[in-house]
């Protein structure tokens, strides 16, 4: 069940990919908290202390739901890219059913 609802994530990530409503990479995702198009961030649970803590900063500081969830690899798979340490969701439909998703794999 839990590879089910990691697989859920992943796909919902590539979806939003998809449908262009993602943003990548640390300083572009910094910039969607800043003027408040981020609706969630996604951070890789291999990201470096130094980018985490300043991913946690900002987002706490704008109110954004922050998660960490999977590897670099597994991020950059998900949205058909090389490694990505964050990815920020910028629609609110998607962010919504992704931080669900995030949330049943937190309680697991």
């Amino acid at each position: 069940m839990r590879d089910m609802s990691r697989q859920k994530v992943f796909n919902l990530i590539g979806l939003a990919a998809r449908a262009r409503k993602i943003t990548t990479g640390e300083e572009l995702v910094l910039g969607a908290i800043r003027n408040g198009s981020a609706r969630v961030v996604v951070l890789s649970n291999d990201a470096s202390a130094n980018t985490a803590d300043k991913m946690k900063n900002k987002c706490s500081h704008y109110g954004i739901p922050l998660h960490e969830f999977g590897s670099r690899c597994e991020l950059g798979h998900a949205i058909g890219k090389e490694a990505r340490v964050v990815v920020a969701i910028t629609d609110s439909g998607f962010a919504k059913k992704l931080s669900s998703l995030l949330r049943e794999q937190e309680e697991e």
